[in-house]
């Protein structure tokens, strides 16, 4: 019953007291930070991309350059299905440049201002003009150049899209990425949290670059956060972190 209710029946004199406030349970928090047990390596990634280009006749060859935007440049699923070409700098050597601009969350067609699946909006945590610049590695600029002469884009620069020239559902990648991880992991990894996710591929390209001794200012940049939301969601996979603070004190006191 809501609790307001209660209080009225209160103030109307058909209950003594509110019996809800004896009630001394609380919700348990949601976690609000990141399963190190999701993060996948960098070998473990490669495997993972070869094997998502043999997951079915031909969407896994397809989608397998949007999962790489999902892990070298830490893109969110909506920010890799809505990538143009127009928004990529990929010169014939060294590294890249992504410039983001718009995303296309997908939502119930009722909910969306096209009538949709797929609508276009501004970046998440930014104004609706902003955009946000990311630097590429050489390998996904390779990847994304060898796309784009594979498959070309749509008439809007759009690189991924379905054989009718739509955006690609959660459900299809998610599809894919499932057959994928089956042989791309061992029976052990594959039956745990492990990549379990598309998403957790940004979670691993973040962890990776906070590893790396990337500033968190910098990965706040490239990756879209705050950095108290970074920290406190990526605290659990920053690796090597306790040897280094010993050693920090263990000075400190002349040790």
């Amino acid at each position: 019953m809501n609790i307001s209710y209660m209080e009225t029946a209160v103030e109307l004199k058909e209950l003594p007291s509110n019996p809800l406030k004896l009630i001394k349970w609380k919700p348990p928090k949601a976690a609000s930070s990141v399963d190190p047990r999701t993060v996948v390596n960098p070998v473990q990634t490669r495997e993972l991309l070869v094997a998502v280009s043999y997951a079915g006749r031909t969407r896994g060859r397809h989608l397998a350059a949007l999962f790489a935007c999902m892990y070298y440049a830490a893109l969110r699923p909506e920010e890799a299905t809505g990538l143009r070409r127009q928004n990529c700098d990929l010169p014939a050597k060294g590294w890249g440049m992504i410039t983001l601009e718009r995303a296309r969350p997908q939502a119930n067609k009722r909910w969306t201002d096209s009538g949709e699946t797929h609508d276009s909006r501004g970046l998440k945590h930014r104004a609706s003009d902003d955009s946000r610049e990311i630097p590429i590695p050489p390998r996904l600029v390779e990847i994304l150049r060898r796309h784009i002469e594979m498959y070309g884009v749509a008439d809007d620069g759009r690189l991924f899209r379905t054989s009718k020239r739509r955006p690609f559902s959660a459900s299809a990648y998610s599809g894919v990425w499932q057959i994928a991880r089956e042989p791309a992991l061992t029976p052990e990894q594959a039956a745990s949290p492990l990549a379990a996710r598309p998403y957790d591929l940004r979670h691993a390209a973040v962890s990776l670059w906070l590893n790396a001794g990337v500033p968190p200012t910098e990965v706040t940049q490239r990756a879209g956060h705050e950095v108290d939301v970074l920290l406190r969601v990526y605290a659990k996979c920053i690796d090597g972190q306790r040897s280094c603070v010993n050693r920090q004190i263990s000075d400190a006191l002349g040790d």
